[in-house]
């Protein structure tokens, strides 16, 4: 008698399958038809809503995190289509949250998602639609600080330098030092001071740094070093900028 192909070990592996091989059956169906279509006649399509979450939790099966990563990879490559090329600035930002949002509720544990916003999506020619991508980041962060900080940091980088936003670029900058986790680095807490003192905050500068010296939250030797002499040359501008 011939063995079945689907023994019950096998069923529950492709089961667990499913979820992968559906959406690349459907990318590979999708990309063939694309390819088939006259280019001069193709339109740009609009990104289309997410659907919700207790349909992909449902489609998932149980391999979460790679249907997160497939539809993240769908949603970056979403910007080119057969014969043409949508800007950044022109997609419903909304939307790009929205589809951002249900990856990470697919994969809380995903960086993926806040990488994509901060570093992608952020990076537009439009203030509007990067200061929404970092508040989405900002969002984020607060439901789990020790494996989102690194995008918070990089959202302090983009309002400050980017967006010239000092006072957005201060705000995440304190949301950063206020969170006492361990797993968050000293210099990622320690950037409010930095932009204070680009703020031409010098007193306010030195007084955090002073009290961050003084609290013996910093152990290693050359980083206290190099604060010792950062208080210093605050000091010395906050004495000149009180002379006559």
């Amino acid at each position: 008698m011939p063995r079945p192909f689907f023994t019950g070990s096998t069923a529950a592996r492709w089961k667990g399958r499913l979820p992968a091989l559906a959406l690349c059956l459907l990318l590979v169906v999708q990309g063939g038809w694309r390819a088939s279509l006259d280019i001069g006649s193709v339109r740009a399509r609009e990104l289309p809503a997410p659907p919700p979450s207790s349909l992909l939790a449902l489609g998932a099966l149980g391999d979460d995190l790679v249907l997160s990563r497939l539809l993240m990879l769908w949603l970056q490559a979403f910007d080119t289509q057969a014969g043409t090329r949508i800007s950044l600035k022109d997609l419903d930002y909304t939307r790009v949250e929205a589809w951002l949002r249900q990856c990470l509720f697919l994969a809380p544990k995903a960086q993926y998602p806040l990488l994509a916003a901060s570093r992608f999506y952020a990076d537009v020619a439009d203030a509007a639609r990067a200061r929404r991508m970092l508040a989405f980041v900002s969002a984020a962060f607060g439901e789990d600080p020790a494996r989102r900080w690194p995008w918070l940091a990089h959202a302090v980088y983009v309002a400050r330098h980017r967006l010239h936003d000092q006072a957005l670029a201060l705000a995440y900058a304190r949301q950063l030092s206020r969170e006492h986790n361990p797993a968050i680095p000293s210099w990622a807490r320690q950037m409010e001071i930095f932009v204070l003192e680009d703020m031409g905050e010098t007193e306010a500068a030195r007084i955090l740094l002073g009290s961050l010296l003084g609290s013996g939250q910093i152990t290693d030797p050359h980083e206290l070093r190099f604060l010792h002499e950062r208080l210093a040359a605050l000091e010395t501008r906050v004495q000149t900028e009180d002379a006559p």
